[in-house]
């Protein structure tokens, strides 16, 4: 016999209707959700049921709550693709910039360096340098069309780049350009960029920066530049995943 499933509990078909709502035009982006008390006369459910429908659309990123405002339907924006094809070389300026503005948009980033900054384990062990060795750490925030893209903090060792004209990655006669640019100019050059991917949910000063809600979800890259002997830069680099795709280019030839 097959077995009889009961209905759905009460705050699922409540968050069931109230998503196809939003799905389908009736509630569009931007537009308020009725309150808890409205949605429970609406539903005729208690409030702590209309609650905890809430509370999945939120989760499900449909929906979103306004301090002292009351709750609304996000603006989801069409995905965009962001290309990591960033080991081209791109001589005499950023990739970051080439790559956006090929996309039709227009790039721009906010900096900011901290040097002598001891190693923490975890980049010790990509950089293969001894926890707690000098390195300069630099925070950017990535824009395109003046919107937040991406973030990154980036490490490089200061036994690398100490003395030398590139020891500030935004600072000096190659500010702006990219790692590549950078370390060919002081006698490295890179031959391969390692990159592990994974996803984890927004921590709150990176939901401020990125401007989206604490906990979505985004997508983490852990980058890091090699010569031919060692690495010798790495960064955390963070991107909303509701907004981008990340799109891996490789070329392919004969040997």
């Amino acid at each position: 016999m097959a077995p009889v499933f009961g209905e759905p509990p009460a705050y699922v078909r409540v968050a069931d209707d109230l998503r196809r709502r939003i799905l389908g035009g009736e509630l569009p982006p931007g537009s308020k959700v009725p309150s808890r008390a409205q949605l429970a006369d609406e539903y005729g459910v208690s409030t702590n049921i209309s609650l905890q429908a809430m509370r999945v659309l939120t989760a499900e990123g449909l929906i979103e709550g306004r301090p002292g405002s009351g709750t609304y339907v996000r603006d989801t924006a069409v995905m965009q693709r962001l290309v990591r094809a960033w080991y081209r070389d791109a001589r005499g300026g950023s990739p970051f910039a080439a790559e956006t503005r090929a996309q039709g948009k227009e790039p721009g980033w906010q900096s900011a360096s901290e040097f002598r900054v001891p190693a923490p384990e975890s980049v010790a062990l990509r950089l293969e340098i001894v926890a707690g060795e000098p390195c300069v750490r630099t925070d950017y925030t990535f824009t395109a069309d003046g919107k937040p893209v991406m973030l990154s903090a980036s490490w490089e060792p200061m036994a690398v780049t100490g003395g030398t004209p590139v020891l500030a990655p935004e600072d000096g006669p190659l500010a702006g350009n990219g790692v590549v640019d950078r370390m060919r100019s002081i006698g490295h050059e890179i031959v391969r960029v390692v990159e592990a991917v994974g996803s984890r949910p927004a921590l709150t000063a990176e939901a401020t920066r990125l401007g989206i809600a604490v906990g979505l979800p985004v997508i983490t890259i852990e980058r890091t530049y090699w010569t031919a002997e060692r690495p010798v830069e790495t960064a955390d680099i963070v991107i909303p995943a509701e907004r981008y795709q990340v799109v891996y280019e490789f070329p392919v030839g004969s040997r």
